[in-house]
């Protein structure tokens, strides 16, 4: 018997919260529905964050269902508090407008935008910009009580780290009207996002059933379906590394650190990253995680290195990290940074901080210290070690902090 969309879905994982949840498992097993996902364009890439619900996106997507990416160039410029302690840096309209060219393209390479059930990709910009403040605040400000908006989870750790702007304030009146115009436009009737959305979700449906009654009319309710957040062993936001946020761009991380980052998943990670990132039959990733979770875990790492960068880079990655972690130590495609010739004669501690190698000059010192800092293959044992054009192979040299972070310095 062939499982039902919903099944899936609970069986992957995907499901943390749901609006309505019998009304919810009838839409997304029945018919051909409208649903859509927002994305704010905070900055010029996608994480890894973002890829997930894309995941999720494309699952409906194939199922059937109409899908509606949502690029935020309004409330981008507002920024969401959802989670933060401090106010958003504030981007400028310049910024914003670059960033959303940057991740439409990038939502292109997960989503089928052309052929059968093509989804769409609307801005909300083009009916959030148009509005006066006066307009907006008289329509859509009116249906919020100011109370249940600061008992919302999205607004109380800025609230009680002493500051909400009024700014803020306005994000989820935003998203909110996002929802109401996507269902009049297109009849949208579900939202997907991550569960730190439920409140800005929530706010969409309940405003629809307000505007409704105000206007005497009789509304199908709006419905909200979260995904968990993606949380490491450890506690810690999957998107982030030793090295950083995990970007889906190669500008931002090159193939091959992001091959690394899903290699060095925590052992606990790894069923649920495999259930989430590749189609693979439940029974079987939990086999070969029981039976060799080493295996498993450059399984994973080939996969979803396959399904964002392509499978000539996931076959390149695979590769260089099989000959970095050899005996040999180099590899052609490793990662490699390119420095003047003329700053040789340097101290170790300056050329770890010039190759970005580390953060500072601290943590230079405590790494070399503890025998974590190896050059060409060598422990670094000496602070004041100078690296002259005799430490040079063909101009190069190779790096390496810890086991698992290799880098070849190439100088002209």
């Amino acid at each position: 018997m062939e499982k039902k969309l919903f099944d899936i879905l609970k069986e992957r994982g995907y499901v943390k919260a749901l609006t309505h949840e019998h009304e919810i498992i009838d839409l997304v097993n029945g018919e051909p529905m409208t649903f859509y996902l927002g994305i704010d364009p905070t900055a010029d890439s996608l994480h890894i964050g973002h890829f997930f619900a894309l995941t999720m996106f494309r699952w409906l997507q194939d199922f059937g269902h109409h899908g509606i990416i949502l690029i935020g160039g309004a409330t981008a410029l507002i920024g969401d508090p959802t989670g933060k302690s401090d106010m958003r840096k504030m981007l400028s309209k310049e910024e914003v407008a670059h960033n959303k060219a940057e991740v439409k393209e990038l939502v292109k390479r997960f989503v089928r935008t052309d052929g059968d059930n093509p989804a769409i990709i609307v801005d909300n910009a083009d009916w959030i910009m148009d509005q006066t403040y006066v307009d907006f605040m008289r329509d859509i400000g009116v249906h919020f009580n100011v109370n249940n908006m600061l008992s919302a989870d999205c607004y109380k750790k800025r609230l009680e780290n002493g500051g909400l702007t009024f700014l803020e304030m306005g994000y989820m009146l935003m998203q909110a009207f996002d929802f109401v115009h996507l269902n009049k436009e297109f009849e949208c009737r579900l939202q997907i996002g991550g569960s730190d959305q439920w409140g800005n979700i929530l706010a969409g449906a309940d405003l629809s059933r307000k505007i409704g009654f105000s206007e005497g009319k009789k509304i199908d309710p709006l419905f909200g379906f979260t995904c968990p957040l993606l949380i490491k062993a450890d506690g810690e936001k999957m998107g982030k590394t030793a090295t950083g946020t995990l970007w889906v761009s190669r500008d931002k991380t090159t193939p091959f650190d992001f091959f690394q980052a899903w290699i060095n998943s925590f052992d606990e990670d790894v069923e649920r990253s495999l259930s989430f990132f590749t189609r693979m039959e439940i029974a079987d990733i939990q086999e070969l995680c029981q039976k060799d979770i080493r295996e498993a875990k450059k399984l994973l790492a080939f996969e979803v290195t396959k399904l964002v960068h392509g499978e000539e880079e996931a076959i390149k990655s695979k590769q260089t990290a099989e000959e970095l972690f050899s005996n040999k130590g180099i590899s052609d495609n490793m990662p490699t940074v390119t420095l003047d010739k003329n700053i040789l004669d340097i101290n170790i501690v300056d050329l770890l901080i010039e190759t970005k190698l580390v953060s500072s000059k601290s943590e230079a010192r405590r790494l070399i210290e503890q025998n974590g800092i190896s050059l060409n293959q060598e422990k670094v044992s000496l602070l004041d070690q100078i690296i002259t054009k005799d430490n040079l192979n063909n101009n190069s040299l190779v790096l390496q902090k810890g086991k698992k972070v290799f880098l070849k310095v190439v100088f002209e």
